[in-house]
C-alpha cells in the first residue's frame, strides 16, 4: 500500500520517450534544442511533457548567474498587440519550465533598452530581446555578460528567431498579382527597425521573381496607427493600386484615412498588412495580413534560451513562417491611374 503522503515520482526524459516509442535523447533535443528536431515531432513532445507535468531538472542546468530562476524579456511597444502575444507565449512556457519572466517596455529607445539590460544583470538568468533597436556592437557587448537571445534580429553568434521574410513577401506579392496588380507600394516602418529592412529586402526579392510587378517605395513611418494615417495620402496620391505595409498598426491606420476621405477599399486601393493581430479581423473591410506565429515565437524563444543556459552552442537563426490571410481589404486591382511616368520613390519622415 502506498504511503499516505508519499509525492509522486517525478516525470522523467525516458517516461516521455516509452510513451511516445522514441529514444531518450529524441526526448532531450526537442526540450532543450528544439531547433534540432521536427516541428512535428517537437510539439508532439512538449504536449505530451506539459500534459505529465515534466519539470526539467533546474538544478543540473549549471546555471552560470546564480539559479534565480528568472528571465528578462525586453519589447519595443507593448502597445502593439504582436509584442503582448509574443510576451503571453514567453510567460507560458517560463512557467511550465519554473521560471518567472519580467517584461520591461523600452517605448523604441535604444537607451532604454540599455538601461534595463544593465538593471537586469544578477537578478535574471538570462534575457530574450524582441526587435531590439540598438547596435548590434551593444547586444554583442551585452550578450557577453548575460545569455540572451534575439527575436525578429539577427546578430552573428547570438541565438535568434524570427520571420521567414522573404517568403512572407513572396505570398503578398503573388497574391495581388494574381489580382491584377502591377504597380504595389510599400510603407517602411522605422529606423533601426531589423525587421523593417528584412521585409524590404524579402519584398525586393519577390519583385525581382515577378518583373511585370513594379514597387514604389513610400519611405519610413512610425509602426503605429499614426504612422499609417500619415502615409494614406501620398499612397493614394501615387497611382499604386495596392499597399504593403510595415504591420497591421500602420495598415489599419491607412485604412482609416482611406475611409474619411470616401476612398472605397478594395475598390480604389488593396491593403496588406502585416503580423495577424486580432484587431484586423474586426475592421471593416476586414484586413488581409500576413500573420506571424507570434505566441509560438514567444514560447520557442524561451525554450532557445534555456537550451543555451543549459549547454551554449552556436546556433543557425531559426526562421518560422508567416501565413497570408485573405480577407476583405484586398480585391481585384481597379483599372484607375497606373500612369508608369510616375516617381516610384517617396519619402515620409516620422
Amino acid at each position: 500500500m502506498a504511503e499516505p503522503n508519499k509525492e509522486p515520482a517525478a516525470v522523467t526524459v525516458r517516461d516521455i520517450a516509452k510513451r511516445l516509442g522514441v529514444s531518450a535523447s529524441t526526448v532531450s533535443r526537442a526540450l532543450s534544442q528544439p531547433d534540432k528536431v521536427s516541428n512535428a515531432r517537437r510539439l508532439e513532445i512538449q504536449r505530451l511533457a506539459d500534459s505529465l507535468g515534466y519539470r526539467p531538472n533546474l538544478a543540473a542546468r549549471g546555471l552560470t548567474t546564480g539559479q534565480t530562476k528568472n528571465i528578462g524579456v525586453v519589447v519595443p511597444d507593448l502597445d502593439n498587440p504582436v509584442f503582448a502575444s509574443l510576451v503571453k507565449g514567453a510567460q507560458a512556457r517560463g512557467r511550465s519550465w519554473g521560471y518567472s519572466v519580467f517584461v520591461s517596455d523600452s517605448e523604441e529607445d535604444p537607451r532604454l533598452e540599455t538601461e534595463f539590460l544593465r538593471s537586469f544583470e544578477n537578478r535574471v538568468d538570462g534575457i530574450v530581446l524582441f526587435s531590439p533597436r540598438m547596435s548590434s556592437e551593444m547586444i554583442q557587448e551585452h550578450a557577453e555578460r548575460l545569455p540572451t537571445v534575439l527575436v525578429n534580429r539577427e546578430v552573428e553568434a547570438i541565438p535568434s528567431l524570427g520571420v521567414d521574410d522573404r517568403e512572407a513577401m513572396r505570398q503578398a506579392i503573388l497574391h495581388l498579382r494574381s489580382l491584377g496588380h502591377r504597380l504595389v507600394g510599400h510603407i517602411s516602418g522605422p529606423v533601426g527597425s531589423w525587421a523593417d529592412r528584412s521585409r524590404a529586402e524579402g519584398l525586393r526579392l519577390a519583385i525581382e521573381e515577378t518583373p511585370d510587378v513594379q514597387l514604389a517605395e513610400f519611405g519610413r513611418v512610425a509602426p503605429a496607427f499614426s504612422g499609417g494615417v500619415a502615409a494614406a495620402d501620398w499612397v493614394l496620391d501615387s497611382g499604386v493600386t495596392a499597399v504593403i505595409c510595415y504591420n497591421d498598426l500602420v495598415a489599419l491606420g491607412v485604412l482609416h484615412r482611406l475611409t474619411d476621405r470616401g476612398v472605397p477599399v478594395p475598390e480604389r486601393l488593396s491593403i496588406i498588412g502585416f503580423d495577424g493581430i486580432t484587431a484586423g479581423s474586426y475592421v471593416t473591410p476586414s484586413l488581409t495580413t500576413l500573420a506571424v506565429p507570434s505566441q509560438r515565437m514567444g514560447r520557442d524563444a524561451v525554450d532557445l534560451l534555456l537550451a543555451q543556459l543549459e549547454s551554449p552552442r552556436a546556433t543557425s537563426p531559426m526562421h518560422l513562417p508567416a501565413n497570408l490571410i485573405v480577407r476583405e481589404s484586398t480585391g481585384v486591382a481597379s483599372g484607375l491611374d497606373r500612369d508608369r511616368s510616375r516617381p516610384l520613390t517617396h519619402t515620409l519622415s516620422r
